[in-house]
Protein backbone atom coordinates (compact mmCIF):
# COMPACT_ATOMS: atom_id res chain seq x y z
CA UNK A 1 0.00 0.00 0.00
CA UNK A 2 1.18 3.21 -1.11
CA UNK A 3 0.08 6.72 -0.18
CA UNK A 4 0.66 9.28 -3.28
CA UNK A 5 0.07 12.97 -2.08
CA UNK A 6 -3.43 11.91 -0.50
CA UNK A 7 -4.10 8.94 -2.25
CA UNK A 8 -3.91 5.45 -0.70
CA UNK A 9 -3.40 2.84 -3.55
CA UNK A 10 -4.11 -0.36 -2.67
CA UNK A 11 -2.11 -2.56 -5.11
CA UNK A 12 -3.91 -5.20 -6.58
CA UNK A 13 -3.86 -8.35 -6.00
CA UNK A 14 -4.44 -11.46 -8.43
CA UNK A 15 -6.40 -10.36 -11.39
CA UNK A 16 -7.45 -7.18 -9.25
CA UNK A 17 -6.39 -3.53 -10.53
CA UNK A 18 -5.28 -1.65 -8.49
CA UNK A 19 -7.32 0.70 -6.43
CA UNK A 20 -7.42 4.15 -5.05
CA UNK A 21 -9.17 5.83 -2.08
CA UNK A 22 -9.59 9.75 -1.21
CA UNK A 23 -11.69 11.69 0.20
CA UNK A 24 -14.77 9.29 0.72
CA UNK A 25 -14.06 7.86 -3.19
CA UNK A 26 -13.14 4.44 -4.03
CA UNK A 27 -12.04 4.20 -7.63
CA UNK A 28 -12.50 0.57 -8.77
CA UNK A 29 -13.08 -2.43 -6.63
CA UNK A 30 -11.10 -5.59 -8.22
CA UNK A 31 -12.86 -8.40 -9.35
CA UNK A 32 -14.57 -8.74 -5.56
CA UNK A 33 -12.35 -11.91 -5.13
CA UNK A 34 -9.84 -10.27 -2.98
CA UNK A 35 -12.53 -8.72 -0.45
CA UNK A 36 -10.78 -9.56 2.64
CA UNK A 37 -7.12 -8.29 1.39
CA UNK A 38 -8.76 -4.74 0.05
CA UNK A 39 -11.11 -4.31 3.90
CA UNK A 40 -7.70 -4.79 5.59
CA UNK A 41 -6.11 -2.40 3.36
CA UNK A 42 -8.43 -0.23 3.94
CA UNK A 43 -8.01 -0.74 7.89
CA UNK A 44 -4.37 0.01 7.49
CA UNK A 45 -4.89 3.35 5.90
CA UNK A 46 -7.47 4.43 8.81
CA UNK A 47 -10.58 3.83 6.65
CA UNK A 48 -13.84 2.20 7.44
CA UNK A 49 -16.41 1.38 5.28
CA UNK A 50 -18.20 3.82 6.96
CA UNK A 51 -15.60 6.43 5.71
CA UNK A 52 -16.59 6.01 2.09
CA UNK A 53 -20.14 7.03 -0.39
CA UNK A 54 -19.23 6.09 -3.25
CA UNK A 55 -17.84 4.08 -6.17
CA UNK A 56 -16.12 5.55 -9.25
CA UNK A 57 -15.51 2.62 -11.55
CA UNK A 58 -12.99 3.59 -14.30
CA UNK A 59 -14.61 1.36 -17.04
CA UNK A 60 -16.74 -1.56 -17.18
CA UNK A 61 -14.42 -4.56 -17.05
CA UNK A 62 -14.60 -7.41 -14.39
CA UNK A 63 -11.55 -6.72 -12.68
CA UNK A 64 -12.36 -3.34 -12.01
CA UNK A 65 -15.89 -3.40 -10.93
CA UNK A 66 -16.66 -7.03 -9.51
CA UNK A 67 -16.38 -5.83 -6.18
CA UNK A 68 -19.13 -3.45 -6.68
CA UNK A 69 -21.50 -6.14 -5.19
CA UNK A 70 -19.88 -6.64 -2.03
CA UNK A 71 -20.00 -2.59 -1.02
CA UNK A 72 -23.18 -0.83 -0.14
CA UNK A 73 -22.12 2.28 -1.87
CA UNK A 74 -23.87 4.39 -4.62
CA UNK A 75 -21.34 3.22 -8.14
CA UNK A 76 -20.82 6.38 -10.68
CA UNK A 77 -19.78 5.28 -14.04
CA UNK A 78 -19.80 7.11 -17.50
CA UNK A 79 -22.84 6.90 -19.27
CA UNK A 80 -21.59 4.90 -22.33
CA UNK A 81 -19.80 2.07 -19.70
CA UNK A 82 -22.90 1.53 -17.71
CA UNK A 83 -25.12 0.09 -19.78
CA UNK A 84 -23.36 -3.09 -19.90
CA UNK A 85 -23.63 -3.37 -16.05
CA UNK A 86 -26.93 -2.52 -16.20
CA UNK A 87 -27.94 -5.00 -18.76
CA UNK A 88 -25.67 -7.88 -16.97
CA UNK A 89 -23.43 -8.26 -20.27
CA UNK A 90 -20.81 -10.66 -19.76
CA UNK A 91 -19.28 -10.09 -22.75
CA UNK A 92 -18.74 -6.63 -22.69
CA UNK A 93 -17.79 -6.49 -19.05
CA UNK A 94 -15.25 -9.28 -19.90
CA UNK A 95 -17.03 -11.29 -16.81
CA UNK A 96 -16.97 -14.10 -18.86
CA UNK A 97 -13.44 -14.09 -19.80
CA UNK A 98 -12.67 -15.34 -15.95
CA UNK A 99 -15.45 -17.94 -15.94
CA UNK A 100 -17.95 -15.41 -14.22
CA UNK A 101 -21.00 -14.30 -14.67
CA UNK A 102 -22.64 -10.91 -12.99
CA UNK A 103 -25.96 -10.41 -13.77
CA UNK A 104 -27.52 -6.67 -13.91
CA UNK A 105 -25.74 -3.70 -11.89
CA UNK A 106 -26.98 -0.87 -10.26
CA UNK A 107 -25.27 2.60 -11.86
CA UNK A 108 -26.37 4.95 -9.36
CA UNK A 109 -24.47 8.54 -11.49
CA UNK A 110 -23.90 8.51 -14.83
CA UNK A 111 -20.62 10.23 -16.04
CA UNK A 112 -19.54 12.72 -18.22
CA UNK A 113 -17.00 14.35 -19.54
CA UNK A 114 -15.59 17.49 -17.27
CA UNK A 115 -18.24 16.11 -13.78
CA UNK A 116 -16.10 16.77 -11.02
CA UNK A 117 -15.04 14.20 -7.99
CA UNK A 118 -13.97 15.57 -5.27
CA UNK A 119 -10.84 17.70 -6.76
CA UNK A 120 -10.67 15.78 -9.94
CA UNK A 121 -12.08 16.07 -13.25
CA UNK A 122 -13.74 13.10 -14.99
CA UNK A 123 -11.67 12.74 -18.90
CA UNK A 124 -13.63 10.82 -20.91
CA UNK A 125 -10.97 8.69 -22.47
CA UNK A 126 -12.56 5.63 -24.47
CA UNK A 127 -10.48 3.34 -26.55
CA UNK A 128 -10.22 0.53 -24.06
CA UNK A 129 -13.80 0.61 -23.63
CA UNK A 130 -16.37 2.45 -24.71
CA UNK A 131 -16.64 4.93 -21.87
CA UNK A 132 -13.77 4.22 -20.10
CA UNK A 133 -12.41 7.74 -18.03
CA UNK A 134 -9.37 9.46 -16.41
CA UNK A 135 -9.31 11.48 -13.02
CA UNK A 136 -7.32 14.03 -13.41
CA UNK A 137 -6.68 17.46 -10.72
CA UNK A 138 -4.20 18.98 -12.73
CA UNK A 139 -1.41 17.30 -11.07
CA UNK A 140 -2.04 13.53 -10.70
CA UNK A 141 -3.85 11.33 -13.45
CA UNK A 142 -5.64 8.30 -12.06
CA UNK A 143 -5.90 6.40 -15.13
CA UNK A 144 -7.72 3.29 -15.07
CA UNK A 145 -6.89 0.92 -18.22
CA UNK A 146 -6.25 4.01 -20.59
CA UNK A 147 -2.47 4.12 -19.90
CA UNK A 148 0.23 2.53 -17.55
CA UNK A 149 4.00 3.27 -16.79
CA UNK A 150 6.28 2.34 -19.01
CA UNK A 151 4.75 2.86 -22.52
CA UNK A 152 1.88 0.44 -21.88
CA UNK A 153 -1.26 1.05 -22.73
CA UNK A 154 -4.89 -0.49 -22.61
CA UNK A 155 -5.56 -3.50 -24.88
CA UNK A 156 -8.26 -2.26 -27.65
CA UNK A 157 -9.66 -6.09 -28.22
CA UNK A 158 -12.20 -6.55 -25.78
CA UNK A 159 -14.76 -3.53 -26.91
CA UNK A 160 -12.36 -1.30 -27.22
CA UNK A 161 -10.86 0.76 -30.84
CA UNK A 162 -7.55 1.53 -31.53
CA UNK A 163 -8.07 4.99 -33.29
CA UNK A 164 -9.81 6.09 -30.54
CA UNK A 165 -7.04 4.77 -28.18
CA UNK A 166 -4.69 6.91 -29.84
CA UNK A 167 -6.94 9.94 -29.99
CA UNK A 168 -7.02 9.75 -25.77
CA UNK A 169 -3.08 9.28 -25.58
CA UNK A 170 -2.51 12.32 -27.63
CA UNK A 171 -5.33 13.96 -25.44
CA UNK A 172 -3.82 12.92 -22.18
CA UNK A 173 0.09 13.83 -23.86
CA UNK A 174 -0.75 17.21 -23.73
CA UNK A 175 -1.45 17.48 -20.14
CA UNK A 176 1.40 17.85 -17.21
CA UNK A 177 1.38 14.77 -15.43
CA UNK A 178 3.09 15.05 -12.04
CA UNK A 179 1.95 11.56 -10.74
CA UNK A 180 0.63 8.37 -13.05
CA UNK A 181 -1.31 5.76 -10.83
CA UNK A 182 -2.76 3.44 -13.02
CA UNK A 183 -5.29 0.46 -13.07
CA UNK A 184 -2.78 -2.25 -12.65
CA UNK A 185 1.40 -2.14 -12.25
CA UNK A 186 3.26 0.65 -10.68
CA UNK A 187 2.72 3.95 -9.93
CA UNK A 188 5.05 6.69 -11.10
CA UNK A 189 6.57 10.37 -11.07
CA UNK A 190 7.15 11.84 -14.13
CA UNK A 191 3.75 10.33 -15.58
CA UNK A 192 4.12 12.96 -18.72
CA UNK A 193 7.07 11.26 -20.09
CA UNK A 194 5.55 7.87 -19.26
CA UNK A 195 2.24 9.10 -21.39
CA UNK A 196 4.34 10.33 -24.15
CA UNK A 197 5.98 6.83 -24.62
CA UNK A 198 2.45 5.32 -24.46
CA UNK A 199 1.45 7.34 -27.01
CA UNK A 200 4.74 6.93 -29.18
CA UNK A 201 4.03 3.37 -29.38
CA UNK A 202 0.44 3.24 -29.68
CA UNK A 203 0.62 5.74 -32.76
CA UNK A 204 3.17 3.18 -34.44
CA UNK A 205 0.26 0.55 -34.60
Amino acid sequence: MQKINNIIMIEGLGFDCNIYVFDDVLVDTGTGENMDYIFRSLKEADYDQDDLSLIVNTHNHYDHIGGNRFLDLDVAMHQEDAIALEKGDDMVTAACMFGKSLGEMKVDKKLHEGDKIADFEVLHTPGHTRGGICLYDGETLISGDTVFSDGGFGRTDIGGNMEEMVESLKRLNELEVDYLLPGHGPSTPDGSRHIRLSYQIARSF
